[in-house]
């Protein structure tokens, strides 16, 4: 069953992000952003709104029914995102494309080359405390758990991450995180941050290339590995377990 058909019903938002990395600058200039943009927008119609943030310009389509996409430039980041897909593919149309048509708008070489990476993110909303949640589905039956005195003690954070090397090769790998968005203190009173729940597979492979040739093929092992953690240990391991937490506890 296709990762984004198990999504449905376990989480608020799905979405897959990619970033190409480069020890360089990338060119700043008018002509270079504007011509960019322009042949990706050319491709992707509803990406038609050009904004300016600090340090970075951004290429955003509408918010439809909960479903947008991005890319963005930044110093040395070309980065593409899409929210809600339909499916896989549409968000990976978008990001392999970037792939293909981003050397000869931004000057990257071989040499420029930092990392490339894959981020498959998932949202859960909440209205109680969310360090908890996290807490409860993922670490109150492991030896962690003893760390905390229930009785005597509150919760604060609760952010697990690993990481791991995938095809035995130290250049890629994979990172499970999971960011429960804790108390922000104000003055001396704390209160919670609106964001949601957000869990993130991020798979990677770092440089050196010898050929931008290479890029195509980076992309699809990095897309296979991810689909294949989605499936087989991000959704039964984390999502359904932070679901249940969710549910069983309705404020």
């Amino acid at each position: 069953m296709p990762v984004d058909a198990n999504l449905a019903g376990i989480c608020s938002d799905f979405y897959v992000n990619q970033k190409i990395a480069l020890t360089m600058d990338v060119p700043e200039g008018r002509e270079a952003v504007l011509d960019l943009f322009g042949r990706v927008q050319k491709e992707f119609p509803r990406l038609e709104r050009l904004r300016r943030y600090e340090g970075e310009y951004a290429l955003e389509s509408d918010d439809i029914d909960g479903s947008y996409a991005w890319a963005a430039l930044r110093q040395t980041t070309l980065r593409s995102g899409y929210v809600n897909p339909t499916d896989l593919d549409e968000a990976y149309r978008l990001h392999r494309r970037l792939l293909e048509i981003c050397p000869y708008y931004i000057s990257i070489s071989p040499l420029d080359f930092d990392h490339l990476e894959l981020v498959y993110g998932f949202d859960f909303e909440a209205d109680r405390d969310r360090d908890e949640i996290v807490f409860e589905a993922l670490l109150a039956h492991s030896p962690l758990a003893e760390l905390v005195d229930r009785d005597r003690e509150r919760l604060v954070e609760a952010q697990p991450l690993l990481g791991i090397t995938l095809d035995d090769d130290p250049r890629m790998q994979a990172f499970f995180e999971v960011k429960s968005r804790p108390h922000r203190l104000h003055g001396s009173v704390a209160f919670e941050t609106p964001e949601p729940i957000s869990v993130y597979l991020t798979v990677r492979v770092a440089g050196p290339i010898r050929s931008l040739d290479e890029l195509p093929a980076l992309f699809a092992r990095l897309a296979g590995h991810g689909e294949r953690l989605v499936e087989d240990r991000v959704i039964p391991s984390v999502l359904v377990p932070i679901r249940r937490a969710i549910l069983s506890r309705p404020c």
